[in-house]
């Protein structure tokens, strides 16, 4: 395997390659920030709080735009496999798997966490 993504049919690099994980990172970094804001404001920042919110708008956020609010600002989608919409009832899933962190940090050579692989989905640059 020459780059990540390759095996999918995805571009080496620029729009619709597959998303690297500083990217990803900074994303769910994003994603994460914005849940403990709402969370500050509304349940004075109750740890369960944060991980409902993060779950609950990443998730709302996929089924609308197949981006999360991180994913806007880091220019990067889901997709599924072979350039379809992702699956919608797989992306409570996905997110919950997510949530778990462990599927999330473990991942293939195309760059895509277990989370990913169950989902059927890839996150690509856009």
């Amino acid at each position: 395997m020459a780059y990540p993504g390759e095996r999918l049919g995805l571009p080496k690099s620029g729009p619709g390659s597959a998303s690297r994980l500083g990217r990803r990172s900074l994303a769910i970094l994003i994603d994460w920030a914005a849940a403990l804001l709402i969370a500050a404001a509304i349940f004075d920042g109750d740890p369960l709080s944060v991980l409902a919110i993060f779950y609950l708008h990443t998730t709302l956020f996929l089924m609308l735009i197949n981006r999360t609010v991180g994913g806007v600002f880091v220019k990067q989608r889901l997709i599924g496999v072979g350039g379809s919409r992702a699956r919608l009832w797989r992306l409570p899933i996905r997110q919950l798997l997510v949530c778990l962190v462990l599927p999330a940090v473990v991942y293939d050579r195309d760059q895509r966490g277990l989370h990913d692989q169950f989902a059927k989905t890839v996150v690509v640059v856009i």
